[in-house]
């Protein structure tokens, strides 16, 4: 016999979206992985269909009593209402319905502690600060014009731009101007063009980011600069956070997520380290072995009530190892 009602939980970014239905005990009773869902990619509508798909599959039938759905893209409070608006008419939504920024999802899947920092570097980057009165400090993360730089998406921007200077004489020699030819096949010039006449679109270019940290490695001095780059930008988000919100001198858990802080680069890591451990020395930097979805699944169980136990029974499967702790 099935279940009379679930809570469902969503976390989806530019290239991947997990859903994940539970019990109010906190059993899982589905699971499952879909594109990505990020209304900045592929548009409001679109990313409604995909998680309403989604949230179908895994509640297999059953009624959804709580649902809680964690997105990339919903940055400003706009952007959120509408999304949330989009989602209201749908059967599933009638019961309880969170709509937010994944990074909620990243910080869960890191620490229930009240004052905390999260940062999420993959794709591009963003941050989130919170403290435990109920004062948060967000960021538009609309890109440049909102002074964002980073991800694969930034990392890979500018690997190319050295490597076009590198091949026309402007800049100095880089390997990554071989590496460049080497991921799309053609030289950076044809590269170039292609861009620019719409033969290829510029989120490709994100692919780069792994040859940015393999030509670092091997001592190329320019791509260890956009290395140390992108540890500086963590560092500034970690900043902003305990600063705005007067944490400077607490033991607060910086949550790192996304795909380039999840991979462990000696060079980014120690940067990181180094730079937290002076504007907040004692902050402790977490890195969860566990994805954000976990976290998603742990918040829509608060949000349903349910019970300390449900909780922990949900943060008690393989995928819930303990994180991985370092201090800043």
């Amino acid at each position: 016999m099935g279940l009379s009602s679930v809570v469902v939980a969503v976390d989806g970014g530019g290239s991947k979206t997990d859903a994940v239905a539970v019990s109010l005990d906190g059993e899982v009773v589905g699971r499952t992985r879909g594109p990505g869902s990020s209304p900045h990619d592929v548009g409001l509508g679109a990313s409604v269909a995909l998680i309403d798909t989604l949230v179908r599959e895994v509640a297999g039938g059953a009624g959804v009593r709580q649902a809680s759905v964690y997105l990339s893209g919903l940055d400003l409070p706009a952007e959120i209402d509408a999304y949330r608006e989009a989602l209201t008419g749908l059967p599933w939504a009638s019961g309880g319905l969170d709509v937010d920024n994944d990074l909620f999802a990243l910080l869960r899947s890191g620490t229930d502690e009240p004052d905390a920092v999260a940062v999420v570097c993959g794709t591009g980057m963003n941050a989130v600060g919170v403290r435990a009165d109920g004062a948060r400090v967000r960021f538009l993360a609309v890109g440049p014009v909102s002074g964002d730089w980073g991800g694969g998406s930034g990392l890979g921007g500018e690997a190319l731009w050295h490597a076009a200077r590198d091949v026309d004489g402007r800049g100095p020699h880089t390997l990554l101007t071989d590496a460049v030819a080497s991921h799309f096949g053609v030289p950076v010039p044809t590269l170039t063009e292609q861009l620019h006449l719409g033969g290829r679109d510029h989120s490709e270019l994100a692919g780069l980011a792994p040859a940015v940290f393999a030509a670092a490695d091997a001592g190329d001095a320019v791509a260890q600069g956009l290395v140390d780059r992108q540890a500086d930008e963590v560092v500034a988000f970690v900043r902003a956070c305990v600063t705005r919100l007067d944490l400077t001198a607490a033991p607060v858990p910086v949550v790192l997520g996304g795909s380039i802080l999840r991979a462990g680069h000696a060079r980014l890591d120690d940067r990181i380290a180094a730079g937290v451990a002076k504007v907040a020395p004692r902050a402790r930097i977490i890195t969860p072995s566990q994805p954000p979805i976990e976290g998603a699944v742990l918040l829509a169980l608060t949000a349903a009530g349910s019970t300390p136990e449900a909780l922990t029974r949900a943060g008690a499967g393989p995928v819930r190892e303990r994180p991985q702790e370092r201090s800043a």
